[in-house]
């Protein structure tokens, strides 16, 4: 039977029955319902995967991006996305398995405690939805980053033109933050990139996801595309043509912008100074640069979608927009980093376009990036593991009832970072907190660290973390989120997506 078809006798059947559950849904979370005239279509048996990626993107820079609003008005808004670790590493390990960092074992960068290798030995690999969509018979591509420490260097040696299980194509570097003079290793043969325009790595490796893009499509195979960029992760070196762009951008001054009483805030961030005058022009040039790189990314997902709607797939393919972590730039004080517990770091974009999806909508429920993985099994038809810690997505970018769902998110980081070889290595006023673990609800943030500070932020009436609040905040509520923080802290699977 046609692909079309089969949508057609999908919908006809939709109209006259109840669905079925969906195969990644846990038990007791979601039933659907039927569908109504004005519920999108019901999307294909096996439907196409685009999964971008960004690093380090934060919110403030999508209003800047033409083509992630385009696909804000096709698809679905996650205005509640947090990550569990804003550290790249841990994230991405998260986003491949599903699994908060306590269970990964990828807590930083680096080894001992993080890092490629860390994940590798630690059998993560073999639990990526990579592999489990390869196995239902999806093509799977990764271009651009991958985890750090993978790095085609000499240093790096056996791992140079290493392919992990689960990818049927690969082409992906680890040293590709200026986005020039890189390796790239394609399906275990390395080719050198220098600095001529043609070799800016974002430009590279959209022509390389279009072509799989349209030869998966004219071979009728389902797939699953990850575009991962390096870019805006600092140095945000744009592409050529974006170099001169929005000269006039300044970074947003929102109310925690050059906060000017922190005396409340914990004790590794309570004696930073003021933002100096320089110190604020060298943020709105960082936040100039950011918007720059992020022109090529908009880019990217502009040809991907042209390149599937002129195959005539958009209704069999999900388009995802992600970043590993925010950012933040002059809040709190604090000059351009990502380390901490705040909004700025922790609440990042997620937007999903595809079939089933309502467009123009906005999800309110949380979501972590413990989602992704068996959101994108769920996609392909097949039932997520129960050693996930996250939940299939796909209920509620279908618009079905949900009984119950997760009021909190979790964040866990382990700091401070000194360590002088790694991209993510904090400046001396960017913020390098110690090790917390925090609690997110719709209206607060509680973040415990493990030297005794404590923060409470009652986000109803402060939405910038600007007064720290826990003397004041009842002591039996302080009690409640601490005992979930302790249930966070060492669950895993059920017991995870039941918090």
């Amino acid at each position: 039977m046609a692909r079309g078809d089969a949508r057609r006798l999908l919908a006809a059947l939709a109209a006259l029955v109840l669905l079925a559950p969906g195969c990644g849904t846990p038990a007791g979370k979601a039933v659907p319902k039927a569908r109504s005239k004005t519920t999108p279509a019901a999307p294909a048996e096996r439907p196409n995967i685009v999964y971008i990626l960004t690093d380090d993107l934060s919110w403030d820079l999508v209003q800047h991006m033409p083509n992630v609003r385009k696909l804000q008005a096709r698809g679905m808004t996650f205005d509640n996305y947090f990550v569990a670790d804003t550290l790249c590493c841990p994230s991405r390990a998260t986003i491949l398995t599903g699994r908060y960092p306590h269970n990964t074992g990828v807590l930083t960068n680096d080894p001992p405690s993080g890092g490629f290798q860390v994940f590798n030995d630690r059998g993560n690999e073999q639990n990526t939805f990579a592999v489990a969509l390869q196995k239902a018979g999806y093509r799977t591509a990764l271009m651009g980053k991958y985890l750090n420490g993978y790095e085609p260097t000499e240093k790096q040696g056996a791992s140079r033109t290493y392919v992990p299980p689960g990818w049927t194509e690969w082409q992906v570097t680890g040293l590709g933050y200026a986005n020039y003079n890189y390796n790239l290793n394609g399906n275990g043969v390395l080719t050198h990139y220098g600095r001529a325009p043609q070799d800016y790595l974002n430009t590279v490796i959209t022509g390389k996801g279009v072509d799989f893009a349209n030869r998966s499509l004219d071979a009728k195979q389902p797939f699953l595309l990850e575009m991962s960029t390096f870019s805006p992760h600092a140095p945000a070196t744009p592409a050529p043509q974006d170099a001169k762009a929005f000269a006039n951008l300044r970074a947003p001054r929102t109310p925690g912008f050059n906060e000017p009483d922190i005396s409340d805030k914990p004790s590794w961030l309570r004696k930073y100074p003021r933002l100096r005058p320089r110190q604020v022009r060298d943020i709105d040039g960082a936040y100039r640069q950011r918007v720059r790189a992020v022109q090529s990314v908009d880019r990217m997902i502009g040809g991907l979608m042209a390149a599937v709607d002129a195959k005539g797939a958009a209704a069999d393919t999900y388009f995802v927009f992600n970043s590993d972590n925010g950012y933040h730039l002059g809040q709190h004080r604090l000059e351009e980093g990502k380390l901490t517990a705040y909004d700025t770091d922790i609440k990042v974009p997620l937007i999903v376009a595809g079939p089933g999806v309502r467009p123009g909508s906005v999800e309110k429920r949380f979501a972590q990036n413990t989602d992704l993985c068996p959101t994108f099994q769920a996609m392909a038809g097949l039932t997520p593991p129960d050693s996930v810690d996250g939940s299939s997505l796909l209920p509620l970018l279908h618009s079905d009832p949900v009984t119950s769902w997760r009021t909190t998110a979790y964040i866990e980081h382990t700091g401070p970072n000194y360590r002088r070889s790694d991209p993510d290595l904090p400046r001396k006023y960017g913020g390098n907190p110690p090790t917390y673990r925090a609690v997110r609800t719709a209206s607060e943030l509680y973040v415990e660290y493990e030297n005794g500070d404590r923060e409470y932020y009652d986000l109803a009436r402060d939405p910038y973390e600007l007064g720290n609040m826990y003397g004041q905040a009842p002591e039996a509520r302080k009690a409640e989120l601490r005992s979930a923080l302790q249930s966070y802290r060492t669950c895993t699977g059920l017991a995870c997506r039941n918090l």
